[in-house]
């Protein structure tokens, strides 16, 4: 089992920036990607940027391509998403996910999920 915690949620003016974090503990290596999806109530999580924990390679939902960075921290079982020019369309809760295997943006093929984190961007 792996179990992830988020922080770094919270409000801000659209333009804005925010910086979400997500620590990865228990069975961390069969880890091979680590995500970041986002989802309104009623709604399946939209996937926003995934990150390769073995390698420099990340992927990105157009929708934030250009305002969103994802990295990670593979000695410290960490990934990050700083969030550039936020909109309000960007308010969500957003989890960090993972999963071993191979690359995806479908939230169905992620394992493990954390408790996700608020964001709130006002116009």
């Amino acid at each position: 089992q792996v179990q992830l915690v988020e922080s770094g949620g919270g409000s801000v003016r659209a333009g804005g920036s925010l910086r979400l974090s997500c620590v990865a503990s228990g069975n961390t290596y069969s880890v091979n990607y680590m995500a970041w999806f986002r989802a309104t109530p009623g709604d399946k999580p939209e996937g926003v940027a995934v990150a390769y924990m073995r390698g420099s390679t990340a992927w990105y939902t157009d929708s934030v391509k250009g305002r969103f960075t994802i990295s990670r921290d593979y000695a410290k079982s960490m990934v990050y998403l700083q969030m550039d020019s936020l909109k309000p369309e960007d308010t969500s809760e957003y989890y960090c996910a993972a999963k071993p295997g191979l690359m995806s943006l479908i939230a169905d093929d992620y394992n493990y999920w954390g408790q996700g984190t608020q964001v709130t961007v006002s116009s």
